[in-house]
């Protein structure tokens, strides 16, 4: 493998994917290591609630997850499930805002030839799930409304599935699969906010701005009265986030979308004698602080809390299976999933490197985009929610949707895995061949090579 290529190798033609650098490098790492920790919790939890709705316990499942508390006045007296669904997942849209935010403004992607790719995938891999879906379902206008269930990219579920077969594989992979998935899921929460939307009081939409505006406005402000670090501005600026989140849920737009938007006004460059730069390891910004605080409460608690009151069906045996797998919405998510995802993301990603005359990394291989591809199909969390506002906890499609999104979200991370895991072994091969090592300044080889 040559590790001397430049971005206008062969040919001067451009090349996508290419190694990151090594600073996001061990950030993709680090975000990975939890993320694997996230996932293991969000399999442990839906496959509890599976057990206890599929037990003879079922009916004290049910009652706690449809079980009622809040105030009224503020349109807030919602069900267990609710509050997991429309609050606790504000929490992972607020942490994918300010992922997107930081990719895109400090990250690698802020270069447009890094970022054309990926984004374009994530677009790929949401249009073509919901053609096939809406192709299967297009005679019945009943199930038509759960054309955006298989359009979704659970990161959790996907990074933890890639985090433990991918020992030896490139860095550029990971970046591509963070990015596909953060971009995915902001497309289906703007999908939400503009599909799934019912009765807009537009009153309280234009209130919401108030509590987001100050909140945008502080947060540029008061890292430099009290430092990033300190407890002062994440504590002032939580009550404004509850504020403006609460003000979304009653304007009738799902309350997730305030979650982004605060993602989204928190700063991530830092000002230095009066220029702005990217925050070092030593000198955390504000988006840092946040997202060190808020990640262990988005994997540990907030997703699996969700994954178990909303995966939660009772199948009903091998009858009800088999009544599952021939309901059109069944048949529309797993082949959204299983193969609209991979068919998207590679034909987009196809299409883009023949308009701009680009070249895949000459160390990677479009089997890899393949596996990826396949492994973004692993809907689960996201397609979940769109699932509940599609067609309403309770309801026979909705049972069988969950059926749908956990079959086929299995099936794309086995699938994944046996490709992956044949690549990976590859890579191990060459990594042991070229016994990459580092320098006293401590950075491999590989990175310093590229001048990364």
């Amino acid at each position: 493998m040559a590790h001397d290529e430049s971005p206008k190798a062969a040919g001067s033609h451009p090349v996508i994917l290419q190694r990151s650098s090594y600073p996001e490098y061990l950030r993709i790492t680090e975000i990975l290591r939890k993320e694997t920790v996230g996932g293991i919790l969000l399999l442990v939890a839906a496959s509890l609630a599976i057990i206890w709705a599929n037990s003879p316990f079922a009916d004290s499942y049910f009652a706690i997850r449809d079980f009622e508390f809040g105030y009224e006045p503020w349109h807030l007296e919602l069900s267990v499930g609710q509050w997991a669904s429309d609050g606790l997942l504000a929490v992972f849209f607020f942490l994918v805002g300010l992922e997107l935010k930081r990719e895109f403004v400090a990250g690698d992607l802020r270069q447009i030839s890094r970022a054309i790719v990926p984004v374009a995938a994530a677009f790929g891999g949401v249009v073509v799930p919901a053609l096939i879906y809406t192709a299967v379902n297009l005679s019945s206008p009943e199930t038509l409304r759960g054309w955006a269930i298989p359009t979704a990219t659970d990161i959790a579920f996907a990074l933890a599935v890639l985090a433990v077969i991918s020992s030896h594989l490139p860095g550029a992979l990971r970046v591509f699969l963070l990015t596909l998935a953060v971009v995915d899921d902001l497309i289906a929460i703007a999908i939400i906010a503009f599909f799934y939307s019912e009765d807009v009081k537009l009153v309280f939409l234009l209130w919401m701005l108030l509590p987001l505006g100050l909140f945008a406005f502080l947060a540029q402000r008061l890292p430099k009265f009290f430092g990033s670090t300190t407890r002062g501005p994440w504590l002032i600026l939580l009550p404004l986030g509850f504020a403006t989140w609460a003000l979304m849920h009653a304007s009738g737009v799902h309350a997730t979308v305030a979650g982004v938007l605060l993602g989204f006004c928190v700063p991530v460059l830092r000002k230095r004698d009066g220029k702005t730069v990217p925050p070092r390891p030593d000198k955390p910004g504000l988006a840092e602080v946040l997202e060190h605080r808020f990640r262990p409460l988005s994997t540990g608690f907030a997703v699996p809390v969700f994954a178990f009151f909303s995966a939660g069906v009772a199948i009903g045996g091998a009858a009800g299976f088999l009544s599952a797998v021939t309901d059109p919405v069944f048949i529309g998510i797993v082949l959204g999933l299983v193969l609209g995802k991979p068919i998207g993301v590679l034909l987009t990603t196809f299409v883009v490197t023949r308009l701009t005359k680009a070249n895949l990394d000459p160390d990677l291989s479009w089997w890899d985009l393949l596996g990826v591809g396949i492994l973004a199909g692993v809907g689960f969390t996201v397609s979940l929610l769109v699932n509940d506002l599609s067609f309403g906890a309770g309801s026979v499609h909705d049972d069988h949707a969950k059926v749908a999104i956990l079959s086929a979200s299995l099936l794309a991370a086995l699938l994944a895995s046996v490709v992956l895991r044949a690549r990976n072994k590859r890579y191990r091969r060459i990594d042991e061949e070229e016994k990459i090592d580092s320098d006293a300044d401590g950075i491999p080889d590989v990175f310093e090579e590229r001048g990364h």
